[in-house]
């Protein structure tokens, strides 16, 4: 197979910590570029230029570009803030290529401009979910050296704390439209525009994602310029993103499913996209009838959560409903049908594969499954023993590749356990019928997937291990009706009679007070001892078969 893949020009980095930490040569998957829609990328390029660049270039500047509270940015604004604000991180705060910058915020117009002008000036973007609390920011601070820190003004609480812990060198306050309401805004309104852009090479690290893992700590996805680029041109040949679209959803810019559908893939085509402070079922559905949205970006969660009140709005504008972030139930499909007229386009990625490499095409040819590759990719299954399982109707682990995989900074451990004979090993179990079509079948993993969230079981162990009353402490994932998967929490404590409602709540608010909300129990059952092996090792099976 050919696998022609853009590289070889020197790197603009003068900040070479990320690069220098890269996974060996024989631990990278393959990367193939051979699809036609991904012909022609060249050597060297600045994801920024390839998407807001290239399309002021094009006359899309005075077009609207995105929408949040009921105000509208033009593209041509987009780009002076771009303009300004990388301007200043050069000028005024002293950044070079290949430094990290933090992002922190709601989803909001400034994040995208943020990201945007770090790109532009050859830094790395370290975008993070706005639940974090302070120790998870810390760890991912000193994990890759960040610097320097960009955070939405609503949130600088945790980010102060962590601050004060790390080397975190400076960070800088803005507000969601930067509209002159922090220091940051009135500074990047004082700073002229007209910053260079950085010529990166094609393979200088653009992005690290951080992504919760089933053992230890977050691991650090890099993902290249031309990662960016592959990933806003792959899952949009399905989709078939056009400049009369305007995108909008639930899922946070700091996730890869959000960044796809309402940052890069808008950008890369000239569509409009719709932000939202805060992504509640009304809030959706107004935006839906308000905003004429075309293209839809939710997790199963929220398209049940839209369903009661789904009927209260116009929703004929949309054309596509795209479901991705857990396992899609044929009541949900069904049922949001019955709604809405449309089928839900299911699909798979990962933050290691910077988004989407299986999905349903746009007419759903089979409800229920999780479709083909996307183009430019190609999967296949393995068994245990990593033999190829060509049989139809056979379980196995899914593996992918195509212009994006797994590339984990510093951790070679965890990256040899992804990547496998250059195929990117997803940690999913699915089947394959006759027809070629993807079925999914469950995680193959402790991850716990939980209304589009990955939670690490593990993680949320550690933080009710730290309660006072707690002694042991195992933790899965159980079926909900509501959220696809829930976490709850089996609990040993030192003295049996704590054992009641409110020593329940007292721990559920110990964990959230101390990791990310969305990672609380929210089932907690307290036993009298966890079930183990000979060896000690809790049989976690064992604990699903009792919830």
């Amino acid at each position: 197979m050919s696998v022609p893949v853009p590289g070889g020009a020197p790197s603009a980095h003068l900040d070479r910590f990320v690069l220098e930490r890269l996974p060996a040569a024989d631990q990278m998957p393959v990367f193939d570029y051979s699809a036609p829609h991904l012909a022609g990328f060249s050597d060297r390029m600045n994801a920024y230029d390839e998407l807001l660049g290239r399309l002021i270039r094009k006359g899309f500047g005075p077009k609207p570009a995105i929408w949040f509270d009921g105000r509208c940015w033009s593209f041509d604004h987009l780009n002076d803030r771009v303009e300004r604000l990388a301007r200043l991180l050069v000028e005024g705060w002293g950044l070079v290529p290949g430094n990290r910058v933090l992002i922190r915020s709601i989803n909001a117009p400034m994040v995208i401009a943020a990201w945007l002008a770090v790109l532009k000036v050859g830094g790395v973007t370290v975008l993070t979910m706005p639940l974090l609390r302070a120790h998870e920011l810390s760890f991912m601070i000193e994990r890759v050296r960040v610097r320097f820190a960009l955070c939405e003004a609503s949130l600088e609480a945790e980010l102060a704390t962590a601050a004060a812990k790390t080397g975190l060198e400076r960070y800088g306050l803005f507000s969601p439209m930067g509209d002159g309401k922090t220091d940051l805004d009135r500074a990047i309104d004082a700073t002229p525009a007209g910053a260079a852009t950085v010529a990166t090479a094609a393979d200088d690290v653009a992005m690290i994602n951080f992504t919760s893992g089933t053992t230890g700590n977050p691991k650090a996805a890099v993902q290249l310029h031309r990662d960016i680029v592959a990933t806003s041109e792959c899952w949009p040949q399905l989709l078939g993103v056009s400049p009369h679209d305007v995108h909008c959803g639930a899922p946070s810019l700091a996730f890869s499913y959000g960044q796809g559908g309402l940052l890069m893939f808008p950008l890369r085509h000239g569509a409009q996209t719709v932000l939202l402070a805060k992504s509640t079922p009304d809030a959706i559905l107004e935006a839906i009838q308000r905003h004429r949205v075309t293209n839809l970006f939710a997790v199963p969660t929220a398209y049940n959560s839209m369903l009661e009140l789904g009927g209260r709005y116009d929703l004929s504008s949309l054309r596509k409903c795209c479901s991705a972030g857990e396992h899609l139930r044929m009541k949900t499909f069904e049922a949001w049908r019955a709604l809405s007229g449309l089928p839900l386009i299911n699909g798979i990625g990962s933050t290691e594969m910077h988004g989407h490499f299986v999905c349903e095409r746009n007419n759903v040819e089979k409800p229920g499954s999780t479709g083909r590759p996307v183009p430019g990719f190609t999967a296949k299954l393995i068994d245990e023993a990593g033999s190829e399982i060509t049989k139809s109707g056979e379980r196995g682990w899914l593996v992918v590749r195509g212009p994006t995989g797994c590339r984990y900074m510093d951790d070679p451990e965890r990256q040899a356990k992804y990547v496998r004979q250059g195929w990117n090993v997803t940690g999913d179990i699915f089947e394959r019928d006759p027809d070629g079509v993807y079925w999914y079948v469950d995680r193959g993993d402790d991850m716990i997937v939980t209304s589009g969230y990955n939670v690490s079981g593990q993680e949320v162990e550690r933080a009710v291990m730290e309660h006072p009353l707690v002694r042991e402490c195992a933790v899965i994932g159980v079926p909900d009706e509501a959220r696809g998967t829930i976490v709850k929490a089996f609990v040993v404590l030192k003295d049996a009679r704590d054992a009641n409602d409110a020593n329940a709540k007292a721990i559920q608010d110990f964990v959230k007070a101390n990791i990310a909300p969305y990672k609380y129990p929210r089932a907690i059952r307290f036993v009298e001892d966890l079930p183990k092996t000979m060896t000690g090792k809790i049989q976690r099976f064992r604990l699903k078969e009792i919830a």
